[in-house]
């Protein structure tokens, strides 16, 4: 057995960065107007502008999925179709919320590789979707996951490639950006290369998963892509009261570049654990290590054997394991598990 717990389950498990705390500790100090109209969140506005190299809407919002789900409400319509990967988080895990929130607007998933949307595949959706049929949803967007829930990273022109063929179509085209920082450490591209300029109409800009508390945000880069948006956060009861809290944790998040050291350190964490497991007989990477997940196939007594030991990761299957490394995932904690795993594979 192993003295304490090693978590490996999730990024939402970590601690937040003390930068964060700081500067909600800053912002606590005398009065400032609510929902939205105090000077952090107008500083967040231009800051966000600078960032995207665009003028922006930032909308703060508590959860990612409260992102995900709004945004495609905005950009979609009650008769519409979503169209997305079968892995995407909107897909599997928000208990259909944008469908909930848009009224109806239904969810198609469509083929691709480890968890991306196939341009060949969003091409061919939507030429069997019955174009103007009233008995047919009516295609209105597409829903890219960046880092995808598999653990891989689009390509630039991959991102091009999908956008291209919606907007050739006139969807829109939305980002789940949950791991936004992971894929842009990867990919070493600027923010507004990764987003606007590569075809992205509205992203959710994750901060959570990255050293955050308690904020996500909802970033629009095509005014008529959200034009509604904001009527639908109110409804929802999803605009922030006090906004300034939102916003002061969103600012320090992208100050001086944290977002991204702090998402260099859990891709790097990712990157030193999968070289560690990848050499063991019996071990399988299934999906590409881009960003900061692992999933491994083991033996189905390994991964039981794991778990008995105090080891903490998802099992997705009787064979699969999902592990994810954190920005305060430690040496330590990665040496744990590599020798765990190599002693379940080793002693069979």
């Amino acid at each position: 057995m192993i003295a304490t717990s090693v978590d490996f389950r999730s990024d939402n498990c970590g601690a937040v960065a003390p930068e964060l705390i700081e500067a909600l500790v800053t912002a606590n100090s005398g009065s400032a107007l609510g929902y939205g109209g105090d000077a952090l969140t107008a500083t967040l506005q231009a800051r966000f502008t600078e960032l995207f190299e665009a003028p922006v809407q930032v909308f703060p919002v508590p959860t990612g999925t409260a992102a995900n789900a709004l945004a495609l409400a905005a950009a979609a319509t009650p008769f519409g179709a979503v169209y997305c990967s079968p892995e995407a988080h909107v897909y599997t895990s928000e208990c259909n919320a944008t469908g909930f929130f848009g009224g109806g607007t239904k969810l198609v998933p469509i083929a691709g590789e480890h968890g991306k949307v196939s341009a060949a595949a969003l091409e061919a959706s939507i030429a069997a979707a019955g174009v103007g049929l009233a008995h047919k949803s009516q295609p209105a967007a597409v829903n890219l996951v960046q880092a995808t829930d598999r653990g891989a990273v689009y390509a630039l022109d991959e991102v091009a490639a999908v956008s291209g063929v919606a907007h050739a179509h006139g969807l829109r085209v939305h980002m789940d950006g949950a791991r936004f920082a992971n894929a842009l450490a990867r990919l070493g591209c600027t923010p507004a290369q990764a987003t606007w300029r590569s075809g992205v109409d509205v992203l959710s800009f994750g901060v959570t998963k990255n050293g955050g508390l308690l904020a996500d945000a909802i970033v629009v880069f095509t005014p008529a892509a959200a034009v509604d948006l904001g009527f639908h956060l109110r409804r929802a009861g999803l605009v922030w009261s006090k906004m300034r809290f939102a916003s002061a944790q969103i600012l320090a998040y992208v100050a001086d570049d944290l977002w991204l050291r702090l998402a260099g350190r859990a891709n790097a964490a990712a990157t030193e654990l999968a070289a560690q497991l990848e050499s063991l007989a019996g071990v399988e990477l299934v999906a590409p290590v881009d960003a900061n997940e692992l999933f491994v196939d083991l033996a189905p007594a390994a991964l039981s054997a794991l778990e008995a030991e105090g080891f903490l990761f998802q099992r997705r299957g009787p064979r699969l394991a999902r592990f994810v490394c954190r920005w305060d995932t430690s040496a330590s904690d990665i040496s744990a598990l590599a020798d765990g795993v190599r002693r379940q594979v080793t002693s069979r």
